[in-house]
């Protein structure tokens, strides 16, 4: 007997097109994010970027912090899918490399959100967030892995603990210094990437003899 295959369900056009809205919207969002921070940022503002009344902004997202919180899981998403995509060849110390490189690079393009860690209404948000919680926690454990793998190959220093590595890594990922060191424009953005991965992976690499 065939296996039945069932039917695909397809999107009304009103679906579709809430979904194109939303995504702009997150888009909007993160570019705000970026530009303005998210104390500045408003809901006023996000509208009138994406070109729609208030009113409809609050039917897809009730708040800043729901705004937020859904531009970071699309970052998380982004994020895991570059993981997922770099080449099988690549040993563990240069997958977190590369990953590092990745993440620099789009906060100077501009495409990283800029979020407050002062801000409790956000940070109870995002602990909250369901979709936010399971992508962070995905990502850690992939990036957990990979610094196993690397302290196993001897490529990354045994005598740190899992976490610092794996929160020094996310703390080089907003570091406010991409920020400074851009705005000066001393260095070019390629510059700044090669000398901030260097400073972090060579603190925590494995010591050398000699």
């Amino acid at each position: 007997m065939s296996a039945v295959i069932a039917p695909v369900a397809r999107k009304s056009f009103r679906e579709a097109q809430f979904s194109i809205r939303e995504e702009a919207i997150v888009e909007a969002t993160n570019r705000l994010l970026g530009s303005k921070g998210y104390e500045m940022m408003s809901m006023d503002d996000i509208a009138a970027e994406v070109g729609i009344a208030k009113g409809s902004l609050y039917r897809h997202f009730d708040s800043k912090e729901a705004l937020a919180a859904a531009v970071m899981v699309r970052l998380l998403q982004r994020t895991r899918a570059i993981l997922v995509g770099l080449p099988e060849g690549l040993s563990a110390i240069e997958r977190l490399e590369a990953l590092l490189r990745w993440t620099l690079a789009e906060r100077l393009a501009g495409g990283v959100p800029h979020l407050p860690s002062a801000s409790q209404a956000l940070r109870d948000s995002l602990l909250a967030h369901r979709a936010y919680m399971d992508e962070l926690m995905a990502l850690s454990e992939s990036v957990g892995t990979l610094i196993q793998q690397a302290k196993s190959d001897a490529t990354l220093r045994g005598d740190l603990r899992d976490e610092f590595i794996l929160y020094t890594l996310y703390a080089r990922s907003c570091d406010p210094t991409l920020d400074f060191l851009k705005a000066t424009g001393s260095m070019t953005d390629q510059e700044i990437v090669d000398q901030m991965v260097s400073a972090c992976l060579e603190g925590i690499g494995a010591r050398r003899a000699g």
